[in-house]
């Protein structure tokens, strides 16, 4: 049975905004908060201690993160060296350079021949000793279209053409890789992807190029008896048998992932079983305080009780709230800065609520607005001034909807839509 440590996501060097310079130290806070979060994670690593540690991809921001940066990476990752803990290092697609040209911020381990660190930038196996025997570990890095597909065999193709061919070549590359595993051996898929029953975290908006997503079927299948992902930021597990497994980013990058755990995964593997236990990190707490101040008469006091209430010390914090143009004055910023001045870093954002908002129709609801004809019926039926054009916009809909070609009505309809328009524009200037 091999012991395993599992974490993903490091994105060490991100999330700056949040944080400010440590006159000690020269540090933004921040990195500071990265480094000592993954040196909690390398901690147990050595305390367990475990026989291998996977780590599934996305170590910076970007391919070229700051020295100081990867200098604190690697002082972590050379503890497990030191104590001769064998450890992967997957390629994410934010380790890769622009489009997966010009290598990858990791591969700099390898070529410095680092003893115990094996670098996954590409789709092979690799059969390690461990202090519990050998296992051994497929790597499937973050790949691009180029990766798999030259140039030519995606011309005039769609994009869902080209990630179907993708897949149909991951398939034959995957398989090649499987049929060389030895049955008695734990075997384990190291990956850094998007499958299809996953759950998005803060990556949706930190994707950097275009990947494909990857169906389960092609992860969950008994010649794995653990899967460790990489790549999605919410801890989760999409499989028991085997186990597959994202065990999430080990810091919040931003307000995203405000309400999500962070921390890393152990597991004990063996041949044909798996247990699997997520360890939860003490991080920074990120707290959003909403507060609609807009129909109170006196905004500053709502606004001080609010934040009196609001457990804030050595948080990240928030500030969003409504007010209208008039109570501008009212706002004292000052007293605001003060009660927000023991959070560790915090911003404020006031939304102007205009009185001369369009309040939603109470006909528009969550029944008929599955339908878009009932939904265009309903709001038709409130514009008095639409009258004349109420039939013919809904069988022009109709049609756009069926596909059928109405292109003649659509054009009577359009020109009088555009002089409605131009009549409604011309009220406006006037107001």
């Amino acid at each position: 049975m091999v012991k395993l440590l599992h974490l993903s996501d490091i994105h060490m060097g991100s999330g700056f905004t949040h944080g400010y310079t440590n006159p000690a130290t020269g540090f933004n806070t921040r990195l500071e908060d990265f480094i000592a979060t993954l040196s909690r994670c390398i901690d147990r690593a050595l305390s367990e201690p475990v026989d291998l540690v996977l780590f599934g991809g996305d170590a910076f921001p970007d391919a070229t993160p700051p020295p100081m940066v990867q200098q604190a990476f690697a002082q972590q990752f050379q503890r497990l060296v030191e104590a001769n803990i064998p450890t992967v290092l997957l390629v994410g697609n934010h380790d890769q350079h622009s489009q997966g040209m010009g290598g990858a911020s990791l591969c700099i381990y390898r070529t410095l021949g680092v003893p115990s660190i094996i670098v996954g930038d590409s789709l092979t196996t690799h059969r390690i000793d461990t202090q519990a025997g050998p296992v051994q570990v497929i790597t499937l890095p973050w790949l691009n279209h180029s990766t798999l597909l030259t140039r030519p065999e995606t011309e005039g193709l769609s994009l869902g053409d080209v990630n179907e061919l993708m897949l149909d070549r991951l398939r034959i590359a995957l398989e090649g890789e499987v049929r060389q595993l030895v049955p008695e051996t734990p075997s384990i898929l190291l990956a850094h992807l998007m499958t299809d029953t996953a759950r998005y975290g803060a990556e949706k908006f930190l994707a950097v190029g275009k990947g494909f997503t990857v169906p389960m079927a092609l992860l969950a299948r008994p010649c794995f008896d653990y899967v460790a992902l990489g790549h999605v930021h919410k801890h989760q597990i999409l499989c028991q048998q085997p186990p597959v497994v994202y065990p999430g980013s080990i810091e919040r990058v931003d307000f995203s992932e405000e309400k999500e755990p962070k921390g890393f995964v152990l597991a004990e593997v063996e041949a044909d079983s798996a247990t699997v236990e997520f360890c939860p990190l003490p991080v920074r707490p990120f707290k959003t305080i909403s507060i609609d101040v807009s129909t109170h008469e006196n905004p500053q006091v709502r606004l001080e009780k609010a934040l009196l209430k609001e457990q804030i010390v050595d948080a990240v914090v928030r500030l969003i709230y409504k007010t209208t143009p008039g109570q501008l004055d009212q706002i004292d910023h000052a007293a605001l800065h003060q009660l927000l001045a023991p959070s560790h870093s915090y911003t404020i954002h006031p939304e102007l609520v205009s009185k001369l908002s369009r309040s939603r129709l109470p006909e528009l609801n969550a029944e008929n607005t599955r339908d878009p004809i009932s939904a265009l019926q309903a709001y038709l039926a409130n514009r008095d001034d639409l009258v004349e054009l109420r039939d013919g916009m809904v069988v022009a809909a109709q049609a756009l909807l069926s596909g059928e070609d109405n292109s003649h009505g659509a054009v009577d309809i359009t020109a009088d839509v555009d002089n409605l328009g131009e009549e409604q524009n011309q009220q406006l200037r006037l107001l």
